[in-house]
């Protein structure tokens, strides 16, 4: 697992809107029951992401989440960056400070390159265009029943 656990959920909850595709906001608890995320987790990540300026959010009985952007102008990368920082994209793998090409871990040279190959994954998948694969079934954002 590269991504934390929060990220992945970040990740997921804003494909959900982004697929929804609907004008207006879509309720935390919607979210959390269809992908299966704890509300609790799920509205501690969603601070991070409206702060970050993906959601944006409204109090009240018709609130709830919405993207802050079209989401074919918002990537996965954004996403990323807002909860789990930089870190995939620059650090080390095995988390060992200091690791560069000088003071190398054992996977410093397979993973170096690597690391500008997922950030450009990121960076150029956007919201807009994995939803449409989402709404066509052809991925899916939560669990298998049974």
């Amino acid at each position: 697992m590269l991504l934390s656990q929060r990220c992945e959920y970040a990740v997921r909850a804003a494909l959900y809107l982004a697929a929804a595709d609907r004008t207006g906001y879509v309720a935390v608890r919607e979210i959390s029951e269809a992908l299966g995320i704890p509300r609790s987790f799920l509205a501690k990540t969603v601070q991070d992401l409206t702060a970050a300026g993906v959601f944006t959010s409204m109090r009240g009985p018709s609130g709830g989440l919405a993207l802050a952007r079209p989401a074919h102008r918002t990537t996965i990368e954004e996403v990323v960056l807002a909860v789990d920082g930089s870190a995939l994209f620059t650090e080390c793998v095995l988390g060992l400070p200091g690791c560069d090409d000088l003071r190398p871990c054992p996977l410093h040279a397979q993973w170096r390159p690597m690391r500008a190959r997922v950030r450009a994954m990121f960076a150029g998948a956007t919201l807009g265009d994995t939803a449409v694969q989402v709404r066509d079934g052809k991925f899916r954002l939560a669990l298998e029943a049974g």
